[in-house]
């Protein structure tokens, strides 16, 4: 088969790999419909994630049909259109029992695209199938579907939930790339009284409008200013990093309130610096953490109903060969004007519901 295979930093291919095949009776085998790049890939090609071998293919999220499992896989079977999550959850460790799949210690966790081979392929195999991939209503379109393995996920639970956003706050969001657009939409569900997008893109601030920010400022202009301004001087009451850059993890700890909340979801390749002898007075809470996909079903179920504006955030499509194309056009968003890309072609429009 074919795959995108990382070869160490500034090089890769879409290139002949080894098909997949059942390693444990756990496992099934997903053949790929629908794949998107995510942020996180662009990190590990420019060397950021060393953890990444050279030769592992690619890719950590991923919509397709389900033509393999192990004996011991029993919620799907071949046949079924799945979403493959960007998590892997064996479902036995501590960290599973607690709902933080994203710390599995068990073989799980983010594992696909990362240590093992992942999703920018024809075919990709799934560990600990049961809990790794979810089987899709018919009335989710795969294109819209594949938002739900990461980025929407990522968006809602170590943005909005880790940050805590209540009725009635404001809401900085730094960085409304893909990741960024999501907890915008998602923050939307808390009633926030503004929620206000930081950037450097006049594109993606516009589309931060559409998704409901209230307001936006160019990360050139001093935010802070705008956030003071439009809150009497005291802060954001929760602020979303979203980048991964120590300039924007220190502007969010400059923006947030005292006994307000910053909710760090960027991958950083660089150390940031704690302001400490600023913050230490001011009551301040901040978050990390890798998603944990805990939301997924509810987040499925609300795409079902058109709950969330999931087509809004794809504004590229390209078959799957054209991966190096799509790699291209997303590192250049910027140029582009990328928010997601989307690769593949759907093979299925309406999935018969298999009865329990």
């Amino acid at each position: 088969m074919k795959g995108f295979v990382f070869h160490g930093p500034g090089q890769s291919a879409w290139q002949d790999v080894p098909d997949p095949a059942i390693k444990e009776a756990t496992d099934a085998i997903v053949r790929v419909d629908v794949v998107t790049i995510c942020g996180t890939d662009l990190h590990i090609l420019k060397g950021d994630v060393p953890e990444v071998r050279p030769g592992t293919v690619l890719g950590h999220e991923a919509v397709g049909e389900i033509v393999e499992t192990g004996r011991d896989v029993h919620t799907v079977q071949p046949g079924d259109r799945v979403l493959v999550s960007c998590i892997t959850a064996c479902g036995r460790c501590r960290f599973c029992w607690e709902r933080t799949y994203g710390q599995c210690r068990g073989g799980g966790g983010w594992i696909l695209g990362h240590v093992i081979d992942g999703t920018q392929a024809e075919y990709v195999r799934v560990p600990y199938a049961d809990l790794s991939v979810h089987a899709l209503p018919g009335a989710v379109d795969s294109k819209d579907a594949v938002l739900l393995a990461d980025i929407f996920p990522t968006g809602y639970e170590v943005g909005v939930l880790n940050g805590r956003v209540h009725p009635g706050d404001t809401v900085a969001v730094v960085g409304v790339g893909p990741i960024g657009l999501a907890a915008i939409a998602t923050g939307q569900l808390y009633a926030p009284e503004r929620i206000i997008a930081v950037d450097l893109d006049p594109g993606r601030l516009e589309a931060a409008k559409r998704l409901g920010a209230d307001a936006v400022a160019d990360a050139r202009e001093a935010p802070e200013q705008l956030v003071a301004d439009l809150t009497d001087g005291l802060g954001a009451d929760v602020v979303i990093e979203a980048v991964g850059a120590p300039e924007t993890f220190e502007l969010c700890t400059r923006m947030v309130r005292p006994g307000g909340h910053v909710a760090n979801v960027g991958v950083h390749g660089r150390p940031a610096t704690l302001h400490l002898e600023d913050l230490w007075i001011k009551n301040v809470t901040i978050t990390t953490g890798l998603v944990d996909t805990y939301s997924t079903p509810t987040l499925l179920r609300m795409a079902a109903a058109g709950r969330l504006p999931t087509s809004a955030l794809v504004t590229h499509t390209f078959p799957l060969d054209q991966m190096e194309e799509a790699y291209d056009v997303f590192a250049r968003a910027a140029d582009t004007g990328a928010l997601k890309v989307v690769l593949g072609e759907p093979q299925h429009d309406v999935v018969a519901v298999r009865a329990a």
